[in-house]
């Protein structure tokens, strides 16, 4: 056999074995760019492959909206004064006589230091009997339990003064520098001065969230916005729960990046680039830059948006961003990652090459090896 036909051989018998390793299925992160083509719609598989463009990441793109109910919003501020169930106030009743309907002999005045607002709001004066205390201020106290005394003693004098505010507090719990109960009173009937009573937010301010619950209902800011947007720093209401509390969106890196990981969002809005960053990027000598891939489980509404047609329920999609395209670095900047997502970066195509090549170059060194070996040389 002449050396040429050997070469031949050779060759043929080295392309045999390349193909036979790259069968067995070298170690990989992950499907590449291929596989995951082959599970578009179109290939009969089961989600849409949408390849990202200016277009696409503005349709896609979405904040979380967050907010409360108008009926929040809109309540005024309770009257610091406010006589409410569960108060404590403290009575004198003066009376001009020397022996009155209350006071002891020998004096003119008479302290009721304790007298607790009951659950449904009154309290109880000798001689004035049950009265409604809770929805009145301590001065419209004051002019009812005059009135009921009048008929009784001559000219009596009334002082009625809120001495503790147990009946109207608000809880506020979670990310703050001392959570605990807090009376609601003049400097802290809103919601900003309430947090900060409460020693303020331990959380960083990009990702901090405000929950306010309110009976069956409650609703949620960013802390941001709390200070940007007075409408949102709404007057309190006794028994509501305040909640501070870190963004719990994330997202999942997986592939040729940085690091492989479920990732928290840093910041409010978070574009694809943003994302990849955040896991230190693609990994250099092994990413492929035109293999960057977001898969989500994509709303009905963006998808009639996108493709000018109807679907019945989420749709599984795969976006498409290819960062060597002559936007493709602004694309990915544009376009919003979502809460769930997964980010997915395939290895470049050469890098599956060059595994087989040093498993063909480690199993050839080990042949000759084990030639030498039997061979004594």
């Amino acid at each position: 056999m002449g050396s040429s036909s050997k070469l031949r051989l050779g060759v043929i018998a080295v392309l045999a074995l390349v193909m036979g390793v790259s069968a067995c299925g070298l170690p990989r992160p992950g499907p590449n760019k291929r596989e995951i083509m082959q599970s578009a719609a179109d290939a009969k598989g089961d989600s849409i492959v949408i390849n990202v463009n200016a277009h696409v990441a503005k349709v896609t793109s979405e904040i979380p909206s967050l907010g409360f109910p108008a009926s929040f919003e809109s309540a005024g501020m309770v009257g610091s004064d406010d006589i409410r169930p569960g108060d404590t106030l403290a009575l004198t009743i003066w009376e001009n006589v020397d022996d009155g309907l209350l006071t002891q002999t020998g004096t003119n005045a008479t302290a009721l230091t304790q007298v607790q607002v009951d659950g449904q709001g009154y309290i109880f004066v000798p001689y004035a009997g049950r009265l409604k205390a809770a929805g009145n201020t301590p001065e419209g106290l004051r002019n009812i339990i005059t009135a009921k005394l009048a008929p009784q003693t001559p000219d009596p004098q009334v002082s009625v003064a809120r001495v503790a505010g147990d009946g109207a507090t608000v809880s506020v719990l979670g990310g703050v520098g001392a959570p605990g109960v807090y009376p609601i009173d003049r400097p802290t009937r809103k919601l900003s001065a309430m947090v900060s009573k409460a020693g303020g937010a331990t959380i960083p301010t990009e990702i901090a969230q405000i929950k306010v619950t309110r009976g069956g209902k409650s609703g949620k800011i960013w802390l941001t916005d709390l200070y940007a947007n007075p409408k949102k720093d709404i007057a309190l209401r006794g028994g509501d729960v305040v909640l501070v509390e870190q963004d719990t969106r994330a997202f999942t890196a997986m592939g040729a990046m940085g690091h492989q990981n479920r990732v928290n969002f840093e910041t409010q809005s978070l574009s694809a680039v943003e994302a990849l960053a955040q896991v230190g990027g693609l990994q250099t000598g092994f990413a492929d830059p035109k293999g960057v891939f977001v898969l989500r489980n994509e709303r009905p509404e963006v998808i009639r948006t996108l493709l000018g047609r109807s679907v019945p329920e989420d749709q599984r999609v795969v976006y498409v961003l290819d960062l060597t395209a002559p936007s493709g670095i602004f694309n990915a900047r544009d376009f919003i990652i979502r809460d769930g997502d997964t980010v997915y970066v395939t290895e470049a195509p050469y890098v599956q090459w060059q595994k087989t090549l040093s498993v063909l170059t480690g199993a050839a060194n080990s042949a000759t090896a084990v030639d030498r070996a039997s061979t004594g040389n």
